[in-house]
């Protein structure tokens, strides 16, 4: 079967690499002129000290951009965009979560060209070429350094997406020590999300390969194998390398085989009552499951094999159990599991349900068709 698949050329991974950033990058591009977006939080507990002052030794000249705030809306990406080209940026880092990778991706894209934003929006709209782009996440979760994909807010609640090449990144930095003391929940949460992309990548509807199932595989072994270290000692070295390594290789496979349902309902969640994103996947994770399990046990059950699960059984017992160690894993994160413990109303499940069926994108992957009725029914599941 013809497929294919595309990823970061380069990736470094390295306990304390972020210390010398600078060497690493000196070495790389001969660009000086650098934008670090990031957001205030990270820039105020001191973690992009050691980085700076290693880019600062190297040479470069440093434009901190640290207005990134979660679901970043399209007015940050416009901030960062302006101060980079007032600064005469030729080069972009993107240092942390999920957002401010997601808003340097499109930076980097939108320094140098003419484009308006609102073009961009879709799968290949962007045209032209960017400026070099360098990664570096601080949470084990989005694995937004591997992938094509930037999400905006768009409004008052709705999201859209710019899915594109030239989104993915010329280096990544993998540095588990920038990790070390997230709190639990945070941990569970992006861990959850994390699962969740490789999940849905080895389920996806289209674009399915050998690649991105053996990334997934491996991503899932990685993330469930080590969660519960994660979340039980902040300090641990292997289990934050095992998490940031398996939510990386999550990424590059559901770049190349797209995330479904249980996204297309936790933007709603996101959008409206601003739940993070990897809480707002792990709220919708078990109901997800448990519906597509009539086109998916057989999938099901091979990542059950995954996960530890006893290879013995038919394939709706392994799949069964599957969903059962999902919920099992969740339950033991810490993280929320329903919807009203997220302070969510039950009256607001239309309006969640309407609003997921705007997410064509993601719904089209899904391996079950999904209506308006089967997510208020999944909303409510998830109640």
């Amino acid at each position: 079967m013809p497929f294919s698949f595309r990823a970061v050329p380069s990736m470094l991974a390295e306990w304390g690499g972020a210390r010398r950033l600078g060497a690493i990058l000196a070495d790389w591009r001969p660009e000086r002129n650098l934008l670090l977006v990031t957001d205030a939080g990270l820039h105020r507990a001191g973690v992009l000290e050691p980085a700076k002052r290693s880019l600062d030794q190297s040479g470069f000249r440093v434009t901190v951009f640290d207005a990134v705030v979660a679901d970043p809306p399209e007015s940050v990406l416009m901030a960062c965009v302006d101060a980079a080209r007032a600064a005469g940026c030729d080069l972009v880092v993107g240092l942390g979560g999920g957002s401010s990778m997601d808003v340097a991706k499109l930076a980097a894209v939108m320094i140098g060209s003419s484009q308006p934003l609102a073009e961009m929006y879709g799968i290949d709209k962007v045209v032209g070429h960017r400026v070099p782009l360098a990664q570096v996440p601080t949470t084990a979760g989005t694995g937004s350094e591997a992938t094509n994909i930037t999400i905006l807010t768009t409004g008052e609640t709705t999201k859209m997406g710019v899915v594109s090449a030239q989104l993915y990144a010329d280096l990544v930095l993998l540095d588990a020590e920038l990790t070390v003391g997230l709190p639990p929940l945070h941990t569970a949460a992006t861990g959850i999300d994390a699962m969740v992309h490789a999940i849905e990548a080895y389920t996806s509807r289209h674009r399915k390969n050998p690649l991105s199932d053996a990334l997934a595989r491996e991503a899932l072994r990685l993330l469930s194998g080590n969660l519960a270290d994660a979340c039980r000692d902040g300090q641990a070295r292997r289990p934050r390398e095992a998490m940031l390594l398996g939510a990386n290789l999550a990424g590059q496979a559901f770049a190349n085989a797209p995330v479904a349902a249980v996204h297309a309902l936790a933007y709603p969640l996101g959008g409206h009552f601003h739940i993070p994103h990897g809480l707002s996947n792990a709220l919708m994770l078990g109901p997800v499951l448990a519906f597509n399990m009539q086109a998916a046990a057989p999938l099901y059950a091979e990542l059950h094999d995954v996960v530890g699960g006893a290879s013995r059984g038919d394939v709706a017992e392994r799949a069964q159990g599957f969903v059962d160690a999902m919920e099992a894993l969740m339950n033991a994160s810490g993280a929320p599991r329903r919807l009203r413990d997220a302070g969510i109303g039950e009256e607001s499940l239309p309006m969640l349900a309407a609003d997921a069926m705007k997410q064509t994108r993601l719904l089209a992957n899904n391996p079950v068709e999904v209506t308006e009725a089967d997510a208020l029914r999944l909303y409510r599941q998830a109640f």
